[in-house]
């Protein structure tokens, strides 16, 4: 399902971490569109992550595909040797901004801590034809470990209100720069366009236009993610 010969762009995030974009990365994306509106009943929220809706686990054979093309065309990117663990899945933005959790009003990593000896990739495959439904941005703190991380801890704890009377935080879809984190990268949305990048990059869906969401797979903010435990390069 995937392009055998995939055109990759880099775009340079912060120091040594990057996003890599591929353009008409399916040859047939209409195909989980089309899966996805089968199995919209079978999608569910997922509480104890940051994401702002439904999702839906997709087969493992569907997903060794992935890792197959990531370790084929991306893996060298990232200095690694081979995946360990993966898995992927069709999400749905959904939430409005004023149901949004704490946490779910500020950028994030997909993995806080990992071994020295493994990395984190994580992937986006946009699925739909309004860009106006957002790409991704990429953020760095403004603060030290020792500062930033009780704050994150604290959006896991606190409802809104006290949230954002503690850090200044208010509820809603991230799109810029605050007190905390100052935007470094945003890569729009594109039908069919696949973003990779490491995942303790912080970033946040770019939802300028929460208005435009639906719950409808054809119409809405329906995306691939895919997440690779890797294991580093000896030399890395």
């Amino acid at each position: 399902m995937f392009n055998p010969r995939p055109r990759i762009e880099t775009l340079p995030i912060t120091g040594r971490h990057a996003c890599h974009v591929i353009d008409d990365a399916l040859l047939d994306p209409g195909a989980l569109v089309a899966h996805a509106v089968r199995h919209i009943g079978d999608f569910v929220e997922a509480p104890h992550n940051a994401f702002p809706g439904p999702e839906l686990r997709m087969p493992e054979a569907f997903s060794a595909q992935l890792d197959a093309f990531f370790s084929l065309h991306l893996r060298e990117h990232f200095a690694v040797r081979r995946t360990e663990r993966m898995y992927s899945r069709l999400s749905l933005t959904t939430t409005t901004p004023e149901q949004l959790r704490p946490a779910q009003s500020l950028c994030h990593v997909d993995r806080l801590s990992v071994s020295p000896a493994h990395r984190i990739v994580a992937s986006v495959l946009y699925l739909f034809d309004d860009p106006e439904l957002g790409g991704t941005a990429f953020y760095a703190p403004k603060h030290p470990p020792e500062v930033i991380l009780p704050m994150i801890h604290a959006s896991g704890q606190l409802d809104a209100a006290a949230f954002e009377a503690a850090y200044g935080v208010r509820t809603g879809y991230m799109t810029e720069s605050n007190a905390w984190f100052e935007k470094l990268l945003s890569v729009p949305a594109r039908f069919n366009r696949l973003i990779v990048y490491e995942g303790t990059v912080f970033h946040s869906g770019e939802i300028r236009h929460p208005q435009r969401l639906s719950t409808d797979p054809r119409r809405g903010r329906l995306t691939l993610n895919g997440f690779f435990t890797c294991r580093r390069s000896l030399a890395a």
